[in-house]
């Protein structure tokens, strides 16, 4: 079992920079792949990054590729997100996700073992 809680969100203005985490419960963390997702109100849930279980892939989606990055810290169970150059369209629910799946992760979404709750970030212009 592997519990995902988000912080980090907020307020910014466009070009700014944000940096979010995503704090796992659980001693199995280092096994599962890691991504970070976002939602805007009426919309689909989208893929945003991913990270293998050791660290050494990682895939964006091209919306955020040269702009957000994403790392881990097995020791320390947390995944970040870092967030630069922020544009109006980047405000979104970000939600933090886990997965033994490589594919499940940054193809198929609806079989994700592990949500977070998610957190609110807002770019404006």
């Amino acid at each position: 079992q592997v519990q995902l809680v988000e912080s980090g969100g907020g307020l910014v203005q466009a070009g700014g920079s944000l940096r979010l985490s995503c704090a796992a419960s659980g001693r199995t963390f280092s096994s599962y792949n890691m991504g970070w997702f976002r939602q805007t109100p009426g919309k689909e849930r989208e893929f945003v990054a991913a990270i293998s279980w050791s660290g050494g892939t990682t895939y964006y989606a091209d919306s955020v590729k040269g702009r957000f990055t994403i790392s881990r810290d097995n020791a320390k169970n947390a995944v970040l997100l870092q967030m630069n150059s922020l544009k109006p369209e980047d405000t979104a629910v970000y939600y933090c996700a886990a997965d033994s799946s490589w594919a499940t992760l940054v193809r198929d979404y609806s079989g994700m073992d592990y949500w977070g709750k998610g957190t609110l970030v807002t770019v404006s212009s």
